[in-house]
């Protein structure tokens, strides 16, 4: 008989299928909406950025941040462009941006020049964070926002992820961790197989109900069974957990 923790990882690893193919893979996938007038079929991760559309991956030491380069070079990575003059970065610029969004965001080290690789964990998921805040996210897919950092550091992402909701940022979290995910979700959404089997609202939502849905058995909110199938003509634009 399959553990609770082995069905949340297998139940996991078909959502983190289906972030990947949100924010652009080669899996082919029908006409889903990941905000307004934008399709997922045929899209790149290029195609994402331009759209507003991050991933906050998993492994963030292996996927998510370049360790060898310093809070700097890691947080201006993805918008060089925007600080090009004639084909050359303006250092200040550069400097002046991603000391604002770190700040913001308290990153905490001697200085913006350091290795990625010195920081703390919570400190390094802080960085992955925000080089895509300095873009202006509109959804955000983060995956185990928090794994293998402190309770202290764990609170300051709640508040963080908290804060850029308020401010009209989507945000679709994927999380094996019960205590995260009725902490701080106003919808689950969980699968089984490959099938989603049911989006509860926050004031519904329970570590038992979770478990159920997570074995099979399915549930509809009225609010689903009265939404259009984003997937076919004059659907509504796929919803993200927020």
């Amino acid at each position: 008989m399959d553990s609770r923790a082995d069905r949340i990882d297998r139940e996991t690893a078909e959502v983190r299928t289906l972030a990947a193919v949100v924010y652009g893979t080669p899996e082919a996938v029908d006409s889903w909406m990941a905000a307004p007038n934008v399709r997922l079929d045929g899209m790149t991760p290029e195609d994402a950025i331009r759209h507003g559309i991050f991933l906050v991956p998993e492994d963030r030491r292996v996927a998510g941040l370049v360790m060898d380069f310093s809070i700097r070079e890691n947080v201006s990575l993805p918008a060089l462009g925007r600080y090009a003059r004639h084909g050359f970065i303006s250092e200040t610029d550069e400097r002046r941006a991603v000391a604002a969004v770190c700040g913001q965001l308290q990153v905490r080290a001697q200085s913006m020049e350091v290795a990625a690789a010195t920081l703390s964990g919570g400190n390094q998921q802080k960085v992955v964070l925000a080089k895509w805040l300095a873009l202006g996210p509109k959804v955000l897919v983060i995956d185990e926002p928090t794994r293998g950092i402190d309770v202290g550091a764990k609170a300051e992402i709640y508040r963080l992820l908290r804060g850029l909701t308020h401010d009209g940022v989507s945000i679709l979290m994927i999380s094996s961790d019960m205590e995260e995910i009725l902490q701080i979700s106003d919808r689950v959404a969980v699968m089984h197989e490959g099938r989603l089997t049911g989006i509860v609202d926050r004031a519904d939502c329970t570590e038992q109900l979770i478990m159920t849905l997570a074995v099979g058995s399915s549930r509809r909110s009225p609010i689903d069974s009265n939404r259009p199938d984003p997937r076919r003509p004059g659907g509504a634009p796929f919803e993200h957990v927020r």
